[in-house]
């Protein structure tokens, strides 16, 4: 774990921006089309903890980002070249477009300044998408990623980051995947290889010590 020094100087309000993954109704919420999934990220913790790490940004003027997946109702541009979408076509509730599905989940709030970055193709959260320029153009540095799921999409938007040259900053306690004893695993042995590994109180007290930021 990094110290709160450490901590201070990676999650500056003035170049950190906060990720929340595929935190929306059809995934992690009542409705979910993967209610495994839905009901880990909110036993173990990790959705309330996404909910109060976006709650501590808007107070510290760190910038928000919601990820969703979606797809258009007729399919179109979106792949079928891996196991995961063609699955996904079979599923009751599909992420599709306009719907309640591809909203952000209670109990997380999206604030008028945040981004919501929607995807109609492909894996992570981050490559393809309008994530970087807006991160870039914002002069963020940083990106502490939350969310869903640590089997893809978290290590996808972890990777990418890094690769883009951004330091990111993964909070371990705010990630869910399933089985529950798969994300401390993947933690271990993939993500703190390249991200920064912290807790969700550390992050909240390095914002809460922060002035706030103007962008």
């Amino acid at each position: 774990m990094p110290s709160s020094a450490q901590l201070a100087e990676l999650l500056d309000p003035a170049t950190t921006a906060l990720l929340t993954v595929e935190c929306q109704q059809g995934v992690v919420g009542e409705d979910s089309a993967l209610p495994e999934l839905a009901r880990e990220a909110r036993e173990s913790g990790a959705l309330g903890n996404v909910a109060r790490l976006v709650a501590a940004a808007h107070a510290a003027s760190v910038q928000v980002l919601h990820a969703v997946a979606e797809r258009r109702p007729d399919g179109r541009g979106a792949g079928r070249n891996a196991r995961l979408f063609r699955a996904a076509e079979r599923l009751p509730v599909q992420q599709l477009s306009g719907t309640r599905a591809v909203r952000v989940a209670p109990p997380i709030e999206v604030a008028e300044e945040d981004f919501v970055v929607r995807r109609l193709h492909g894996l992570s959260p981050v490559a393809g998408t309008d994530v970087d320029p807006l991160l870039r153009n914002l002069g963020c540095r940083t990106l502490v990623v939350t969310g869903v799921s640590t089997n893809v999409a978290i290590p996808n938007a972890v990777f990418d980051a890094v690769n883009l040259g951004y330091t990111a900053v993964v909070p371990a306690d705010a990630i869910a995947g399933v089985p529950s004893d798969y994300t401390p695993v993947m933690i271990r042995n993939t993500l703190s290889l390249v991200a920064t590994v912290t807790a969700t109180e550390d992050v909240l007290r390095t914002w809460k010590r922060e002035p706030q930021a103007e962008r």
